[in-house]
């Protein structure tokens, strides 16, 4: 499918219905998925990005939709990723008329990922080329979220072509923000920021506002995954200044592993008392909750209660692997509660309260219980629930 972006700037991108999961099924893609390509027509033509390996057939086709693919003069390659540029070898030969162009980084890692015989033209910020009426300037921005990352800028039709900043994953038939459920954008806009792109706030913070400082007139975002932003676009870029600088509210989000419901019981205790102070509260067992959709909570979430029952004198397993998957993301500004049961002798809290603390998680309680909490120590939950309200407000 070819679809008009601008005048004379089309998608030609593939659009993945079917896949369910990226980076290691890390990230649930239940909506699906797109590799987003663009063509900007002029007296030499310019293909942005290229897709996906296993789309090369329908990406060729819709770019043929709107001219002969070996008459394109110009391939930008703004990331290196498989997801992106997959398909390059396929490409390479039915553009055999193209320059090719990347950043340092990515010729080096083009060269390790595919068997290529074509020259990439190195680039870096401020770099550009003239296709007649129309120019493309690149703009490095290293780790957002590969250290070979850049966007493409085309002053004349004012576009951004921000690579995997600002993206989604949201396999449509439609292009545009505008066309599609406004509360289904919104939460895989920020989905796709918390599990991409939240470690990288302090990089993504400075970058940001140097390309502010350049003062781009911006009318259209175009970015690698999912939806095009053409309307008032300078609203997401305001949104990742905020995400970047760890800007959460007084929602917390309890995450627990229970192994006969003990553990459990004490979560629904301290959903109670946080429930009677009026916070924000969500609860997920994180034996039937991806960790994709824990980091879309987190986000801007200021509270971490993390919870599991003691097996061996340790944590249970999916709850260990989840607090490392946290540690990745690196968030910053939170405090947290560690809670959780045993039998014959305890570990998990102490270990759950150690690791969130080597990563700069401030733990302000820590509840251990014996067995199934009685009625005093379901209160006792409740109670430590209240209190840390105050601590959020």
């Amino acid at each position: 499918m070819s679809t008009k972006v601008a005048d004379n700037v089309y998608s030609v991108g593939v659009v993945d219905w079917n896949v369910r999961s990226f980076h290691g099924n890390t990230f649930i893609t239940k909506n699906g998925a797109t590799y987003n390509s663009y063509l900007v027509c002029d007296k030499e033509t310019a293909l942005i990005d290229v897709v996906h390996k296993g789309f090369e057939e329908e990406f060729i086709h819709n770019i043929s939709t709107i001219m002969e693919p070996e008459k394109i003069k110009h391939v930008i390659l703004n990331h290196l990723e498989p997801d992106h540029s997959g398909s390059i070898e396929y490409v390479a030969k039915v553009c055999k008329n193209a320059k090719f162009y990347g950043t340092a980084k990515l010729k080096e890692g083009l060269n390790k990922y595919y068997n290529l015989d074509i020259e990439i033209n190195i680039v870096k910020t401020g770099d550009s080329i003239k296709l007649g009426d129309n120019t493309l300037t690149f703009i490095e921005v290293p780790m957002i979220h590969w250290p070979d990352s850049m966007i493409t800028y085309c002053q004349e039709k004012k576009i951004l072509f921000s690579n995997d900043a600002f993206g989604q994953h949201i396999a449509s038939n439609k292009i545009f923000t505008d066309e599609i459920d406004q509360g289904v954008l919104e939460k895989e806009t920020k989905k796709y920021y918390a599990n991409i792109l939240w470690p990288l706030g302090n990089i993504i913070d400075r970058k940001l506002n140097d390309i502010i400082k350049m003062n781009l007139d911006i009318s259209i975002i175009a970015p690698s995954h999912g939806m095009i932003w053409r309307k008032e676009p300078t609203k997401i870029i305001e949104q990742y200044l905020s995400w970047a600088k760890n800007t959460t509210a007084n929602k917390a989000v309890i995450v627990y592993e229970t192994m006969w419901g003990s553990t459990e019981k004490m979560a629904r205790a301290i959903v109670e008392g946080l429930t009677s102070q009026n916070i924000e509260v969500k609860l997920f067992d994180i034996a039937s909750t991806d960790f994709s959709e824990l980091a879309y909570e987190m986000l801007d979430a200021k509270a971490f209660i993390i919870g599991s029952s003691t097996h061996d004198n340790e944590m249970l397993s999916y709850i260990a692997g989840f607090l490392h998957f946290l540690k990745g993301m690196k968030p910053k500004n939170r405090i947290a509660i560690a809670f959780g049961s045993y039998g014959w002798a305890g570990g998990a809290v102490k270990e759950i309260a150690e690791m969130l603390t080597s990563f700069g998680v401030e733990v302000v309680d820590k509840v251990d219980v014996k067995f199934k909490p009685n009625k005093d120590e379901v209160q006792k939950c409740y109670d430590i629930a209240v209190s840390f309200a105050q601590k959020l407000k």
